[in-house]
């Protein structure tokens, strides 16, 4: 039976942690069994009430996880938002953040992101450092996480804020070695992610090539904006999509994404 993440108790530590190590466990289950799944992402500062609405009433039509952060994220937009999404659905709520005390009780896991495609220190341990003793004390789950900038045809805010340069589209070589790279150092997902606003997603050959060298969940985001792209992806290899800014504008196409997902299941 599916764990209801309203009824966890933030205030018992313990018990909180406990639970949460489903997150991950609920994600390698389903790479296992060849399910595929939906992380709708939300940025607090760019979500309006209404859309955040709009989502929560579609919760139910197969949302697997809610990631919730931004690159430039203000800590009451955040906390306001956990808190409502927390007493509205079922389905765990995790952390993207977009800086190293992006960290709340009120969520259910955080990504500890590394952005190995670049070259930027503080962004592989130096934040991380920072962050350590909060995370320790949050409770969360804490899934280290492979971060990886492809290039989606635009210039985009994770790109400016990190000072890391995506990797080409066409570099796929360098996108499996970046891969294969981080699983050897012991990061328990990857993430390929086109960037919110992309004008085009990651390529089905690059996520095919990275699936094919490493053994650990992978995730997808970016530029997905058809239902149809959802498809490709997933079938391609992937095994987590997210979804956010395409869903700011239209919050009644994740239905459809949502059923584009679980076709692309075995």
């Amino acid at each position: 039976m599916p764990i209801d993440y309203r009824e966890i108790d933030t205030e018992n530590t313990l018990e909180h942690k406990n639970v949460n190590q489903a997150v991950y466990a609920s994600i390698v289950k389903s790479q296992g069994e060849g399910r595929k799944q939906l992380a709708v992402l939300i940025d607090p500062d760019r979500l309006r009430t209404q859309s955040l609405d709009a989502l929560i009433a579609l919760a139910e039509q197969g949302i697997d996880f809610f990631f919730i952060g931004g690159s430039l994220l203000m800590d009451e937009k955040m906390e306001e938002c956990l808190h409502i999404l927390r007493q509205s659905v079922s389905q765990p709520l995790v952390i993207f953040p977009g800086s190293p005390l992006q960290i709340s009780a009120q969520a259910h896991a955080i990504l500890l992101l590394s952005l190995i495609s670049g070259r930027n220190a503080d962004l592989l341990i130096g934040q991380h450092v920072i962050a350590a003793p909060y995370l320790k004390a949050s409770g969360l789950e804490i899934i280290p996480t492979g971060y990886m900038l492809i290039d989606g045809g635009v210039s985009t805010t994770a790109a400016y804020m990190s000072g890391t340069q995506p990797i080409p589209p066409d570099k796929v070589e360098i996108a499996v070695c970046t891969a294969m790279a981080g699983t050897m150092l012991g990061l328990k997902m990857l993430y390929l992610d086109a960037g919110s606003g992309a004008q085009r997603s990651v390529s089905p050959e690059m996520i095919q090539a990275v699936r094919a060298e490493i053994e650990v969940p992978l995730i997808t985001g970016g530029g997905i904006r058809t239902p149809e792209k959802a498809y490709t992806n997933l079938r391609a290899g992937a095994d987590l999509l997210v979804v956010g800014n395409v869903l700011e504008k239209d919050p009644s196409l994740l239905t459809e994404i949502a059923a584009a997902v679980r076709s692309a299941g075995v």
